[in-house]
């Protein structure tokens, strides 16, 4: 099966770029491990995407995009690429399928990153949670823990105070890097408390997760918690790429202005690429530049 363009990933922007190559004409797929919507999905709260005056979740705002993609002809199936090649043509293989294209837009996103602490693959599922809007249901009227200082900690931790009964919002620095208006938003919540300077050594329990171990300026403390949810940042997902194209230290894809990589026909855009500031609108942003970009290389 071949194509003009294919897109691997159907976040923001992979939806944003199959929308607008299928709108110009181009025989178009994407290509989606999970389900269409990406990360945004597990927000509890977007207010600054702009047009939508109203706030929503994550969920609620993507729900139309994949229709709206869909009805300038691009297709979307549920598979998920193992592997990237090129030949004459780029050759796209799922364990159900191989695909030819003529383009190909990187929209795979990133991932979140493990904090490290001692019991933390033992425990997820049973008091370890990398998602506050799946999981943060069970823990009502409980009290739990979030780790991180930046946006996305903050936010769950806004989301998570409405659910418990206590949260502790705990950053290994004595200053957040999250936006003003986030950090006065928790610190005006009764229920969160913030713990500066502090890390997770280890968290117990058994079964399920009842106490972790903290170190708080140099001084080890226990802290009788039901979960802890952890947001330390994101490990990009450029693994399929890093043979083809040049990738930062980080493991982010280079691209130039018009998201092409090192490699002609080769596109990234979004969470996976060099100097994103992982914003939705952002995304959405490049899969228009990256698309038309893409165009305009098929048409030469």
């Amino acid at each position: 099966m071949q194509y003009d363009t294919i897109i691997i990933g159907a976040g923001p922007g992979g939806l944003s770029a199959g929308l607008y190559a299928s709108r110009m004409g181009l025989n178009t797929l994407i290509l989606e491990k999970l389900s269409p919507g990406g990360q945004i999905t597990k927000s509890s709260e977007i207010e600054n995407y702009p047009g939508i005056c109203e706030v929503k979740t994550g969920l609620e705002l993507m729900q139309c995009w994949p229709d709206q993609t869909t009805k300038f002809g691009a297709k979307i199936e549920m598979e998920e690429v193992i592997k990237l090649q090129k030949e004459e043509l780029f050759k796209i293989s799922t364990p159900k399928n191989e695909y030819y294209s003529k383009t190909v837009i990187l929209a795979t996103g990133a991932t979140p990153k493990k904090a490290g602490f001692k019991g933390e693959n033992e425990y997820i599922g049973k008091g370890v949670s990398y998602c506050a809007v799946c999981d943060g249901f069970f823990y009502k009227n409980m009290t739990v823990a979030v780790i991180g200082g930046g946006d996305s900690a903050l936010e769950e931790a806004l989301y998570l105070s409405d659910i418990a009964k206590k949260v502790y919002l705990i950053h290994r620095r004595n200053r957040f890097k999250a936006s003003p208006l986030t950090v006065k938003r928790v610190t005006q919540k009764e229920n969160i408390e913030i713990l500066y300077d502090t890390t997770v050594e280890e968290v117990k329990g058994n079964p399920f997760l009842t106490t972790a171990i903290i170190k708080q300026n140099g001084e080890r403390k226990e802290l009788k918690i039901d979960g802890v949810f952890v947001f330390v940042g994101m490990k990009v997902n450029s693994e399929l790429v890093e043979n083809l194209c040049e990738l930062n230290e980080k493991g982010e894809v280079k691209v130039d202005l018009n998201m092409q990589t090192s490699l002609e026909g080769l596109f990234a855009i979004g969470d996976v690429r060099e100097n994103s500031v992982k914003q939705v609108v952002a995304a959405a942003g490049d899969g228009a530049v990256a698309s038309l970009n893409a165009v305009r290389y098929v048409r030469n």
